[in-house]
């Protein structure tokens, strides 16, 4: 997620491993349809995030989606030499 906005200095993403399993099951939960959605997933995430920085790292997710998708995130170039050769 090159370029997110959150400021936590937990990881290079600004968001914790926790962070991010907390901000999934909430998102799970609620769905995306959900009135006030951005407030009740930084509730459930017992506020460590407001909900203008949940909102933020949702669109950072499906901008990441849409590059992957859209095949412009180019794939790893693995050794081809080695043990599994």
């Amino acid at each position: 997620m090159a370029g997110s906005r959150s400021s936590s200095p937990n990881s290079i993403s600004g968001w914790s491993l926790k962070e991010n399993k907390m901000f999934e099951e909430a998102l799970a939960y609620y769905g995306e349809g959900t009135p006030n959605l951005w407030d009740k997933v930084s509730s459930a995430m017992g506020g460590s995030k407001s909900a203008e920085e949940v909102r933020l790292h949702y669109e950072d997710l499906v901008d990441d989606v849409k590059m992957i998708e859209s095949g412009r995130v180019p794939y790893p170039k693995y050794k081809t030499q080695g043990f599994w050769t």
